[in-house]
């Protein structure tokens, strides 16, 4: 059985809610309940283990957010798994952590292969590239295919293409590799990135700093080289130069970066170009609807028929819902012999 659940009393989270499922130990049992509508229909909820002590604040945030709910219980996964022809699973936090692959991974993405499930792997990381993510899971010993990972520096480069972004206009980048290599396979002209992480602004009378005019659009993702002169480069850009765009391509508040703790997010670098230019960015990762639409497209399937697979309330099980998803809420850190064997199921 992939699903082993219990029923036990538990709450409905709020699709506005920004808190983080990520819990760091163990429970006695699972919750099971249902309750509320959402887009596509009803939502019934299986929730596979109490949050940690230390989420005891966040958990009962949700519940006051959302009120409990009635127990009850999912009797049938494989019902489920049949219902779905696409399986969409988040990466950090659901596959690895860090650079460890999370204990039974492999054997539930066989088992899901084995049953004929389409497989895509969706992540708000934009540090790499398709490509660069393509040989992080060769490294992990997982057989995934390039055309079937999804990351959101991929989006962003999608997104500048989908709306014919002109090819003699520049991006200014503020985040990591990914960024820059996916715009340069979409043709597109960049500056920014890592280079600009050494560079520092002398603050003196009368300095003026200048900035590339030919910039029409500023994308902010995960920058581990983030500086003050990145901030005000970008401001300048999307301030001053008319029609550029500022494009986040995620406002995650926190990441894995290793397997010991979470870390600040990229929403914390478009937060401050936000802060500087009280400009709101377009969002092209989770819990946006553009790569889900983007995904619906490439495949020609329809939503309905896709699961989500995440660690996060307010980007994974989000982005599924607002895209009509059946969503799964995987309670990172306690896996047994299956990712998916203990979950939150918000079957829509």
């Amino acid at each position: 059985m992939l699903l082993q659940v219990r029923a036990s009393p538990t709450f409905l989270p709020s699709t506005s809610s920004s808190t983080s499922s990520s819990a760091q130990a163990p429970a006695p049992s699972p919750f099971l309940g249902k309750s509320g509508q959402r887009r596509g229909g009803p939502v019934s909820l299986a929730a596979a283990a109490s949050p940690a002590p230390h989420r005891g604040v966040a958990r009962r945030s949700v519940m006051a957010a959302a009120g409990a709910a009635p127990a009850a219980k999912l009797e049938d996964a494989d019902a489920l798994i049949d219902s779905v022809e696409t399986f969409i699973f988040d990466c950090d936090g659901v596959i690895w952590k860090g650079d460890k692959l999370i204990d039974g991974v492999p054997e539930t993405l066989d088992l899901l292969r084995s049953k004929g499930k389409r497989l895509v792997f969706v992540t708000n990381n934009s540090t790499k590239s398709r490509k660069q993510y393509g040989k992080k899971f060769e490294t992990l010993g997982l057989s995934v295919d390039e055309e079937e990972i999804f990351a959101s520096s991929f989006a962003a480069a999608a997104y500048l293409q989908s709306i014919d972004f002109p090819k003699d206009k520049k991006v200014y980048v503020i985040g990591e590799e990914g960024i820059l290599k996916e715009l340069e396979l979409a043709g597109f002209q960049h500056l920014g990135g890592p280079t600009d992480g050494d560079k520092k602004i002398e603050l003196k009378p009368g300095f003026y700093m200048e900035h590339d005019k030919d910039v029409g659009a500023v994308v902010v993702g995960f920058d581990r080289y983030f500086n003050y002169y990145k901030v005000q480069y970008g401001t300048l850009c999307i301030r001053e130069n008319p029609g550029c765009l500022f494009i986040a391509t995620n406002r995650d508040a926190v990441t894995h970066l290793t397997d010991a703790q979470e870390w600040a997010g990229g929403g914390s670098m478009v937060g401050a170009v936000l802060g500087s230019t009280k400009q709101e960015p377009l969002v092209v990762g989770k819990p946006s609807t553009f790569m889900m639409d983007y995904l619906a497209k490439k495949f020609g399937i329809t939503t309905s028929q896709i699961c989500m697979v995440g660690d996060r309330l307010d980007t994974d099980i989000l982005f599924g819902q607002n895209g009509g998803c059946k969503t799964l809420l995987v309670l990172s850190g306690f896996i047994n012999s299956s990712v998916l064997t203990l979950i939150y199921a918000l079957l829509i």
